[in-house]
């Protein structure tokens, strides 16, 4: 029964997920005239996607993930559900705080400026941390292992090539300040793996 109660809450994580990126993609438009765009994010999008493809076609039916033992199964399906309520958070403050400046695809526009507050004080790419959350939340929640370390590094390989695209064009733009960040910020997405 537990793993019912921790997938529903993940799924209603997904749910809010959904909402966050609806809302704003609806609601923030770019204020500004597009200066620049790097169309090569988009191939780190389809990979992102293509990770939870996996993850979700992968589906175990509320079976136990490791089954070790009943405790070690709820402490597992505990930590899933807490992850993607922080996830879900911190993709909510990460969209906020970058306003005008969020959208999908790698971009600038006129009077960007660099977001260095917030969760952006912690990770330089903090919506991908959540994402990458929740893909790992859903996969302890829904997945086989396999499929699981499958899609993690589908979305790890697509999300190096966000961030890629996406910090060449702030380094572009703001040089040496975008460089003062990345030291003080040294984690892209996760501290301590890149």
């Amino acid at each position: 029964m537990f793993h019912v109660i921790a997938f529903l809450l993940v799924l209603c994580c997904w749910v809010a997920f959904g909402v966050v990126f609806f809302v704003f993609l609806r609601g923030k438009p770019a204020q500004g005239a597009e200066r620049t765009r790097d169309v090569r994010s988009r191939v780190g999008i389809v990979l992102q996607a293509l990770s939870y493809v996996v993850v979700w076609s992968a589906s175990r039916r509320f079976k136990p993930l490791v089954g070790f033992s009943r405790a070690f199964d709820v402490g597992l399906l505990g930590l899933a559900v807490v992850l993607a309520v922080g996830s879900i958070w911190l993709v909510t403050a990460a969209v906020r705080t970058l306003g005008k400046e969020w959208s999908l695809t790698a971009r600038l526009v006129e009077g960007h400026r660099l977001v260095m507050d917030g969760p952006y004080a912690l990770v330089r790419h903090p919506i991908y941390t959540g994402m990458f959350g929740l893909l790992l939340a859903t996969g302890l929640t829904h997945s086989y292992g396999p499929a699981l370390l499958v899609g993690l590094l589908v979305f790890w390989m697509g999300t190096v090539v966000r961030v890629r695209s996406e910090e060449r064009l702030l380094r572009a733009a703001f040089g040496a300040q975008y460089e003062a960040y990345a030291r003080r910020v040294p984690a892209a997405v996760v501290p301590g793996l890149y």
